[in-house]
């Protein structure tokens, strides 16, 4: 992932917000389209039910994999999208705004909002729940590269730390280089 996401990312990170369940957001079948035109594609989908089959995996013995462990069994899914292209303009704005109108409803807030000069648009949003979070979205969008990260319930911003490196879930953490940075 790129390091400018990941900074601002890692800053979320440092936030101690309670979490509780909520639902996803709709991918739309056409950003399927952008696969064709993509160098590299990623698509990571896993649903409650795979999370668990993947937590199988995760050794109990290992402090490390035992705390992700644990942080895995309260999510209701992990989905991944993320496109690179080899060159700029081989997708729009256009193509990331049915889920961008999905964030606007009521329960969802934006915490994060980034644009360089350089045409790098980053967002995070929190799904609310009252005063509880119940999922987290980052959008990532640079010249070149397009990246939707969805984490569906039960997690406490502080623990993707955790997370990162396991089942599609980018390494994030603090300390990265700042906005821009590759």
């Amino acid at each position: 992932m790129r390091k400018r996401y990941l900074a601002i990312t890692g800053s979320i990170l440092a936030l101690a917000i309670p979490a509780w369940a909520a639902g996803s957001i709709q991918f739309p079948v056409d950003l399927d389209n952008l696969a064709a035109r993509a160098t590299e594609s990623v698509n990571v989908t896993l649903d409650a039910s795979m999370l668990h089959l993947a937590s199988d995996f995760l050794g109990n013995n290992d402090p490390d994999q035992a705390k992700v462990k644990q942080i895995v069994s309260k999510l209701n899914g992990v989905y991944v999208r993320s496109f690179e292209f080899d060159k700029p303009g081989q997708y729009s704005m256009r193509d990331v705004a049915k889920i961008r109108a999905q964030l606007r409803k009521p329960e969802w807030t934006q915490i994060v909002g980034v644009q360089s000069s350089k045409g790098e648009h980053t967002e995070i949003y929190v799904r609310k729940n009252g005063n509880q979070v119940g999922g987290l979205v980052v959008l990532d969008a640079e010249p070149k590269e397009l990246t939707i990260v969805d984490i569906d319930g039960a997690i406490n911003p502080k623990e993707l730390s955790e997370l990162g490196g396991h089942m599609g879930i980018p390494k994030i953490g603090i300390g990265h280089e700042g906005a821009g940075g590759h």
